[in-house]
């Protein structure tokens, strides 16, 4: 798998070691060994840069926050479906072919930028339509194209005249931990729903008082108590998505009644 790799112009290349094949991107000065210009050369084990650049992208596809302002681009009919779709890829991703992968990376992603200190992936709103299977009418045209960037923070150490990148290995994807700010808003938010349905009628902004809140705040939280309540015991779990937290369920409050789309909206499909 190979991406095209800009910014910091690099050429895939690889090295056999004790009969081991090791695949790297490398800048410039470290093919031609020309150093005149002053640079220092960066050398990228290609497994480690493939498998960020894989994992931030499935992020994308199960945030639908992040991938919604990309989709507005497209048909007015497509944004529903293509954050299903992405979705469902997103969950699906490790049971995909490897040729599948491949393709759905290289329709979406435009290029990488190597910064020194993150790696910038421009995804274009065209490539969505890689995102369904087999031929398929354009979902958006060249006009209206639009890329979005997903950066991703990295770290770099000098090695001899080189410079490596450090990666942070932590997958994640892997089963995530309690949220303990996100279960106490759960908490709270099915307590105000009692206190308002023992209230006898009492307005919102005598409860919110009550509760110390603002009526918005209140409002918030109350809506928060329809969940779907699988949704819930995910979250009491530690099952949620790493992108789920407590600050981003409260931005998207406003969610809808229906559970199917609920999932959908918070990655959990």
């Amino acid at each position: 798998m190979l991406f095209d790799i800009s910014g910091n112009s690099m050429t895939p290349t690889h090295a056999v070691k004790k009969g081991t094949r090791y695949r790297y991107y490398v800048s410039r000065p470290l093919i031609t060994k020309d150093r005149s210009d002053g640079s220092t050369g960066l050398r990228l084990p290609a497994e480690e840069i493939e498998q960020l650049v894989t994992g931030r992208v499935r992020q994308w596809l199960l945030d639908p926050g992040s991938i919604y302002p990309v989709t507005l681009r497209t048909d007015p009919s497509a944004p529903r479906r293509l954050i299903a779709r992405a979705a469902e890829i997103g969950k699906s991703w490790p049971q995909l072919p490897a040729t599948r992968q491949r393709a759905l990376l290289a329709g979406l992603v435009e290029r990488i930028d190597i910064g020194a200190n993150q790696i910038d992936i421009h995804v274009r709103a065209r490539g969505l339509g890689a995102l369904f299977d087999g031929p398929a009418a354009p979902l958006v045209d060249e006009a209206n194209d639009e890329t979005q960037i997903l950066s991703v923070p990295v770290r770099l150490r000098r090695s001899g005249r080189e410079i490596r990148m450090l990666i942070d290995r932590a997958d994640p994807f892997s089963a995530a931990k309690s949220d303990a700010r996100l279960i106490k808003l759960l908490i709270r938010a099915h307590r105000f729903n009692a206190t308002l349905a023992g209230s006898g009628g009492t307005p919102f902004a005598a409860l919110a008082r009550q509760e110390g809140v603002s009526p918005s705040y209140f409002t918030r939280l109350i809506r928060l108590s329809y969940l779907a309540p699988d949704i819930t015991q995910a979250i009491l779990d530690g099952r949620q998505p790493s992108h789920l937290t407590a600050d981003k369920l409260l931005a998207n409050s406003r969610l809808p009644l229906a559970w199917q789309d609920q999932r959908i909206l918070l990655g959990l499909v």
